[in-house]
């Protein structure tokens, strides 16, 4: 009889103390409490991480902007460099062209009464003069050009990198400078 009566002073006891006296209250309690205090140091770590992700991304967006930059520079030097070899190779050609009309016009002057062979021979003397001086010209800029990409390349571009671009632009130069 007295454990009936101790039973039912607890049962009385549990339902006059209510959630208080629950464990299943309890333990929801400290878990909840576990994971308030929880929260707050693994979303610091999440958010450090993330911070750390979006800067790194950055970083590289950063360093591709920079490398695109240079290449727009270095694509505008290249085509710089091949203008000022093109025009110079035109201004030889034209003083070229104009030392050769000059010769023409003062071989008809002073061999007016020479030869139809002499005259013949004369012209070829300066088309042979002038085809020599293009050529002269041409291996010049060609040279120039040549030169100068390996240094700026050697100076900004990796050595695999820069050995395709010097090909490419070796087998383009013969093509530009006869336009």
């Amino acid at each position: 009889m007295i454990s009936v009566a101790h039973a039912a002073s607890e049962a009385a006891a549990h339902d006059s103390g209510g959630l208080l006296h629950d464990p299943t209250f309890w333990v929801a309690l400290a878990f909840i409490v576990l994971i308030a205090f929880a929260a707050k140091p693994v979303g610091r770590i999440l958010a450090t991480a993330l911070d750390d992700r979006a800067e790194t991304i950055k970083a590289q967006l950063d360093e591709a902007e920079n490398l695109r930059e240079e290449a727009q520079q270095l694509l505008a030097s290249y085509k710089r460099k091949q203008q000022e070899a093109e025009e110079e190779a035109a201004k030889i050609l034209q003083r070229a062209k104009d030392e050769a009309a000059r010769l023409e016009a003062k071989s008809k002057d002073d061999l007016a009464n020479a030869l139809k062979r002499r005259e013949a021979a004369a012209t070829a003397r300066i088309a042979q003069a002038e085809a020599t001086a293009i050529k002269e010209v041409q291996a010049f800029a060609t040279s120039v050009a040549i030169s100068a990409a390996e240094k700026l390349m050697a100076d900004k571009i990796s050595a695999q990198k820069a050995n395709a671009m010097i090909d490419a632009a070796i087998s383009e130069l013969p093509k530009q400078l006869s336009n």
